[in-house]
């Protein structure tokens, strides 16, 4: 499995995917499955659901790979797009929304690739991106949590912490602020 370490081309990897190289899927799979895994199993709250998840997601990267756009984002965020996709895909056919802890950070991936896409792809550390969110008042950390790493729509959090739509969205936002601040 490659060092967490050594600098990785997803963009590269991505494109070699869309010429049909089976290596550059499995680096891929390799890379990042763990943390998609984690991704998907945080919205789908169920391992065997996820893993069905995870494997129809890198087909989908597979199949769709000569979409990919650098100039829309990174590769790396494309995929993890892909996968969050799924995993909602899963829970909307399912009927099925369970509310998430806003304390557990386990599958920050996602907010990850969020706040790293203005940022020249630079990787975030799990511990910086926890203590940057530890900074902010527990509701607005709990709806960047439930928005970025459980799924939910801005309604559907508005709905879990009886909160007014508007004050989510601006709560939301601004936490995106900080965060991004913090990081910096």
């Amino acid at each position: 499995m490659p060092s967490e370490k050594q600098p990785f081309d997803y963009e590269a990897a991505v494109l070699a995917c869309a010429r049909g190289e089976r290596y550059a899927m499995r680096a891929l799979y390799e890379r990042e499955a763990r943390w998609l895994l984690g991704v998907a199993v945080r919205i789908v709250r169920d391992r065997d659901r996820a893993e069905d998840v995870l494997q129809d997601a890198f087909l989908q990267v597979w199949q769709r790979a000569s979409t990919y756009q650098p100039s829309l984002g990174s590769a790396r965020g494309w995929i993890y797009t892909i996968v969050r996709h799924r995993a909602l895909k899963e829970i909307r056919n399912s009927g099925r929304m369970v509310p998430m802890d806003p304390i557990d950070l386990e599958g920050v991936s996602n907010l990850q690739q969020t706040l790293a896409a203005g940022a020249d792809d630079r990787e975030l550390d799990a511990d910086t991106l926890e203590r940057c969110l530890e900074r902010i008042e527990k509701e607005r950390r709990a709806c960047v949590i439930h928005a970025f790493v459980d799924g939910y729509t801005h309604e559907q959090i508005a709905r879990l912490l009886n909160a007014p739509l508007g004050t989510v969205k601006s709560w939301i936002r601004r936490s995106l602020a900080s965060l991004k601040e913090c990081l910096a």
